[in-house]
Protein backbone atom coordinates (compact mmCIF):
# COMPACT_ATOMS: atom_id res chain seq x y z
CA UNK A 1 0.00 0.00 0.00
CA UNK A 2 1.24 3.48 -0.83
CA UNK A 3 2.49 5.65 2.05
CA UNK A 4 0.41 8.50 0.64
CA UNK A 5 -3.36 8.25 0.18
CA UNK A 6 -5.59 11.01 -1.14
CA UNK A 7 -8.80 11.85 0.71
CA UNK A 8 -11.49 14.47 0.55
CA UNK A 9 -13.54 15.80 3.47
CA UNK A 10 -16.89 14.19 4.15
CA UNK A 11 -19.66 14.81 6.68
CA UNK A 12 -19.25 14.81 10.48
CA UNK A 13 -15.48 14.63 10.35
CA UNK A 14 -15.43 11.62 8.06
CA UNK A 15 -12.99 11.31 5.17
CA UNK A 16 -13.87 9.98 1.73
CA UNK A 17 -11.27 7.72 0.21
CA UNK A 18 -10.38 7.11 -3.43
CA UNK A 19 -13.23 4.61 -3.74
CA UNK A 20 -15.86 7.01 -2.40
CA UNK A 21 -16.08 5.16 0.92
CA UNK A 22 -16.01 6.89 4.32
CA UNK A 23 -12.99 6.21 6.50
CA UNK A 24 -11.84 7.30 9.93
CA UNK A 25 -8.13 7.86 10.66
CA UNK A 26 -6.45 5.47 13.12
CA UNK A 27 -6.83 6.52 16.79
CA UNK A 28 -3.13 7.37 17.19
CA UNK A 29 -3.16 9.76 14.22
CA UNK A 30 -3.61 13.54 14.23
CA UNK A 31 -4.36 16.21 11.64
CA UNK A 32 -1.69 18.67 10.53
CA UNK A 33 -3.15 21.72 8.81
CA UNK A 34 -1.54 22.96 5.62
CA UNK A 35 0.67 25.98 6.11
CA UNK A 36 4.07 24.92 7.40
CA UNK A 37 5.68 23.26 4.42
CA UNK A 38 8.84 22.25 6.31
CA UNK A 39 6.90 20.27 8.91
CA UNK A 40 4.63 18.81 6.24
CA UNK A 41 7.61 17.61 4.18
CA UNK A 42 9.15 15.84 7.17
CA UNK A 43 5.90 14.15 8.14
CA UNK A 44 5.31 13.11 4.54
CA UNK A 45 8.83 11.67 4.29
CA UNK A 46 8.28 9.67 7.47
CA UNK A 47 4.99 8.24 6.12
CA UNK A 48 2.32 7.01 6.04
CA UNK A 49 -0.06 9.96 5.51
CA UNK A 50 -3.54 10.74 4.24
CA UNK A 51 -3.57 13.98 2.27
CA UNK A 52 -6.92 15.80 2.48
CA UNK A 53 -7.73 17.77 -0.67
CA UNK A 54 -10.64 19.79 -2.04
CA UNK A 55 -11.20 20.87 -5.61
CA UNK A 56 -11.63 24.56 -6.40
CA UNK A 57 -12.31 25.06 -10.06
CA UNK A 58 -9.73 22.96 -11.86
CA UNK A 59 -7.23 22.98 -9.03
CA UNK A 60 -6.76 20.68 -6.07
CA UNK A 61 -5.98 22.40 -2.78
CA UNK A 62 -4.51 20.59 0.20
CA UNK A 63 -6.21 21.21 3.53
CA UNK A 64 -3.56 19.27 5.39
CA UNK A 65 -2.54 15.72 6.22
CA UNK A 66 -3.48 13.00 8.66
CA UNK A 67 -0.48 11.13 10.03
CA UNK A 68 0.73 9.37 13.18
CA UNK A 69 0.81 11.86 16.05
CA UNK A 70 4.35 10.75 16.91
CA UNK A 71 5.57 11.67 13.42
CA UNK A 72 3.97 15.10 13.58
CA UNK A 73 5.41 15.82 17.04
CA UNK A 74 8.91 14.74 16.01
CA UNK A 75 8.75 16.78 12.79
CA UNK A 76 7.80 19.92 14.73
CA UNK A 77 10.71 19.39 17.15
CA UNK A 78 13.15 18.87 14.27
CA UNK A 79 11.96 21.93 12.36
CA UNK A 80 12.05 24.12 15.47
CA UNK A 81 15.66 23.06 16.11
CA UNK A 82 16.57 23.74 12.48
CA UNK A 83 15.10 27.23 12.62
CA UNK A 84 16.89 27.99 15.89
CA UNK A 85 20.26 27.42 14.20
CA UNK A 86 21.84 30.84 13.36
CA UNK A 87 22.88 29.57 9.93
CA UNK A 88 19.22 28.99 9.04
CA UNK A 89 18.40 32.71 9.10
CA UNK A 90 21.36 33.44 6.82
CA UNK A 91 20.27 30.77 4.35
CA UNK A 92 16.72 32.12 4.35
CA UNK A 93 17.90 35.68 3.75
CA UNK A 94 20.15 34.55 0.91
CA UNK A 95 17.34 32.50 -0.66
CA UNK A 96 14.90 35.42 -0.39
CA UNK A 97 17.40 37.76 -2.06
CA UNK A 98 17.94 35.24 -4.86
CA UNK A 99 14.18 34.84 -5.40
CA UNK A 100 13.67 38.61 -5.47
CA UNK A 101 16.41 39.02 -8.09
CA UNK A 102 14.97 36.22 -10.18
CA UNK A 103 11.51 37.79 -9.97
CA UNK A 104 12.91 41.19 -10.94
CA UNK A 105 14.65 39.72 -13.99
CA UNK A 106 11.57 37.80 -15.06
CA UNK A 107 9.40 40.89 -14.69
CA UNK A 108 11.69 42.86 -17.00
CA UNK A 109 11.79 40.02 -19.53
CA UNK A 110 8.02 39.54 -19.42
CA UNK A 111 7.26 43.24 -19.83
CA UNK A 112 9.51 43.31 -22.90
CA UNK A 113 7.68 40.31 -24.38
CA UNK A 114 4.31 41.96 -23.71
CA UNK A 115 5.47 45.11 -25.51
CA UNK A 116 6.63 42.98 -28.45
CA UNK A 117 3.27 41.25 -28.59
CA UNK A 118 1.36 44.55 -28.50
CA UNK A 119 3.47 45.98 -31.32
CA UNK A 120 1.55 49.28 -31.39
CA UNK A 121 2.13 51.87 -34.08
CA UNK A 122 4.66 54.51 -33.05
CA UNK A 123 1.84 57.02 -32.58
CA UNK A 124 0.65 54.86 -29.67
CA UNK A 125 4.06 54.05 -28.21
CA UNK A 126 3.26 55.72 -24.87
CA UNK A 127 0.10 53.63 -24.52
CA UNK A 128 2.05 50.51 -25.43
CA UNK A 129 4.56 51.15 -22.65
CA UNK A 130 1.80 51.81 -20.14
CA UNK A 131 -0.19 48.73 -21.13
CA UNK A 132 2.90 46.50 -21.05
CA UNK A 133 3.56 47.65 -17.50
CA UNK A 134 -0.06 47.16 -16.38
CA UNK A 135 -0.34 43.69 -17.91
CA UNK A 136 2.95 42.66 -16.33
CA UNK A 137 1.97 43.93 -12.88
CA UNK A 138 -1.27 41.98 -13.14
CA UNK A 139 0.24 38.74 -14.40
CA UNK A 140 3.63 38.48 -12.73
CA UNK A 141 3.04 38.22 -8.93
CA UNK A 142 4.21 34.91 -7.47
CA UNK A 143 1.24 32.76 -6.55
CA UNK A 144 -1.11 34.70 -8.82
CA UNK A 145 -1.97 31.54 -10.72
CA UNK A 146 -1.94 33.43 -14.02
CA UNK A 147 -0.55 32.10 -17.28
CA UNK A 148 2.59 34.17 -16.71
CA UNK A 149 3.60 31.82 -13.89
CA UNK A 150 3.68 28.65 -15.99
CA UNK A 151 6.71 27.17 -17.70
CA UNK A 152 4.62 24.90 -19.89
CA UNK A 153 4.59 27.35 -22.82
CA UNK A 154 7.19 29.81 -24.24
CA UNK A 155 7.38 33.23 -22.60
CA UNK A 156 6.23 35.01 -25.77
CA UNK A 157 3.07 32.89 -25.77
CA UNK A 158 2.56 33.59 -22.07
CA UNK A 159 2.80 37.32 -22.82
CA UNK A 160 0.14 37.14 -25.52
CA UNK A 161 -2.25 35.18 -23.34
CA UNK A 162 -1.65 37.59 -20.45
CA UNK A 163 -2.60 40.55 -22.68
CA UNK A 164 -5.87 38.90 -23.71
CA UNK A 165 -6.63 37.97 -20.10
CA UNK A 166 -5.98 41.54 -18.92
CA UNK A 167 -8.22 42.93 -21.67
CA UNK A 168 -10.93 40.44 -20.79
CA UNK A 169 -11.06 41.83 -17.26
CA UNK A 170 -10.41 45.50 -18.05
CA UNK A 171 -12.21 46.13 -21.34
CA UNK A 172 -15.21 43.77 -21.22
CA UNK A 173 -18.02 42.93 -18.83
CA UNK A 174 -16.66 39.42 -18.34
CA UNK A 175 -16.40 39.62 -14.54
CA UNK A 176 -20.13 40.39 -14.27
CA UNK A 177 -21.39 38.01 -16.93
CA UNK A 178 -23.80 35.25 -15.96
CA UNK A 179 -22.39 32.30 -17.86
CA UNK A 180 -24.49 29.17 -18.09
CA UNK A 181 -22.96 26.16 -16.34
CA UNK A 182 -22.72 24.16 -19.52
CA UNK A 183 -19.55 22.32 -20.47
CA UNK A 184 -17.48 24.46 -22.80
CA UNK A 185 -19.67 27.59 -22.41
CA UNK A 186 -17.08 29.62 -20.47
CA UNK A 187 -14.41 28.69 -23.01
CA UNK A 188 -16.75 29.78 -25.80
CA UNK A 189 -17.38 33.15 -24.16
CA UNK A 190 -13.67 33.71 -23.59
CA UNK A 191 -12.95 32.93 -27.23
CA UNK A 192 -15.54 35.46 -28.39
CA UNK A 193 -14.12 38.14 -26.09
CA UNK A 194 -10.59 37.34 -27.25
CA UNK A 195 -11.63 37.94 -30.85
CA UNK A 196 -12.99 41.37 -29.88
CA UNK A 197 -9.76 42.16 -28.06
CA UNK A 198 -7.69 41.21 -31.09
CA UNK A 199 -9.84 43.47 -33.27
CA UNK A 200 -9.17 46.37 -30.88
CA UNK A 201 -5.43 45.67 -30.80
CA UNK A 202 -5.38 45.70 -34.60
CA UNK A 203 -6.41 49.36 -34.61
CA UNK A 204 -3.54 50.35 -32.34
CA UNK A 205 -1.08 48.25 -34.31
CA UNK A 206 -2.08 49.87 -37.59
CA UNK A 207 -2.11 53.40 -36.17
CA UNK A 208 -5.77 53.95 -36.99
CA UNK A 209 -7.53 56.71 -35.05
CA UNK A 210 -9.53 55.26 -32.15
CA UNK A 211 -12.77 56.58 -30.72
CA UNK A 212 -12.74 58.11 -27.24
CA UNK A 213 -15.22 55.44 -26.15
CA UNK A 214 -12.83 52.65 -27.17
CA UNK A 215 -12.77 50.32 -24.14
CA UNK A 216 -9.00 49.93 -24.26
CA UNK A 217 -8.43 53.66 -24.52
CA UNK A 218 -10.71 54.22 -21.53
CA UNK A 219 -9.07 51.43 -19.53
CA UNK A 220 -5.59 52.84 -20.07
CA UNK A 221 -6.64 56.42 -19.35
CA UNK A 222 -8.37 55.35 -16.11
CA UNK A 223 -5.28 53.61 -14.77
Amino acid sequence: MSDIRLMKPGHNGQLINEYGISETPPPDWAFLKAGDSAVTRKVTAAGPIWRVQIKKGRRLHSLGIWAPQSNISQAKVDVEAMRADPSYAKKQASAAKSRAKKQENYMAEFQLEVAKYLNFHTSYSDLQSKMAQLVTEHAIPIGSGTVARTNMIPVEERAGKAVIAWMRHKTTNYDNLKIARIKGERRKVRKQLAQRSLAILKQYRSGQPVALDCPLWKALKDE
